[in-house]
């Protein structure tokens, strides 16, 4: 299977949600919900992927959320078979975890470039203690704390690394 423009994709998207974290950072504000900064600060308004999020989710687990959800995505990316369930669970059990809506939401929007994101995980239950999600940038609920994502287990065998972004072999004849 031809993934490399979907790789390309899921690479820019790991810089845009690293661009939001560093924005955010800027702000000094750890203790600051990031529902509220995305009202007050310009440079956040282009990551639409942040209204997904639980609306009381704070800067400082954002930032933690962020690097356990996305650690795991420049290896993976990188692999000669690529792993859709291990990339997608990895962000919805660390970043969305009790919060379904806002997952189907940021499903949506990584959608958008990559069809396949999401699909075949099994579905999320909110967290029986919060309220009915919203946009986070309107509305505030509690969040839990994140999950460990459940990823399948890796096999020792050699993989044949062939296409992006691996050179395709040359021929020495």
């Amino acid at each position: 299977m031809d993934d490399r423009f979907d790789r390309r994709e899921l690479l820019l998207h790991l810089g845009d949600m690293l661009e939001a974290l560093n924005c955010l950072a800027r702000t000094s504000k750890p203790t600051a919900p990031v529902a509220h900064l995305m009202q007050e600060e310009d440079s956040l308004q282009r990551f639409g992927f942040l209204r997904a999020l639980a609306p009381k989710m704070t800067v400082a687990e954002f930032t933690q959320r962020v690097a356990s959800a996305f650690f795991l995505w420049p290896r993976e990316l990188l692999e000669a078979e690529l792993n859709r369930d291990a990339l997608a669970s990895s962000v919805q059990h660390n970043l969305f975890d009790g919060n379904p809506d806002g997952w189907k939401a940021y499903v949506s929007h990584v959608e958008r470039t990559v069809a396949w994101f999401g699909a075949g995980l099994p579905g999320m239950k909110a967290d029986p203690l919060a309220e009915p999600p919203h946009d986070a940038a309107k509305d505030a609920t509690p969040v839990d704390a994140p999950a460990a994502a459940a990823l399948p287990a890796k096999s020792d065998a050699a993989i044949e690394k062939k296409g992006w972004p691996w050179p395709e072999p040359r021929s020495t004849s």
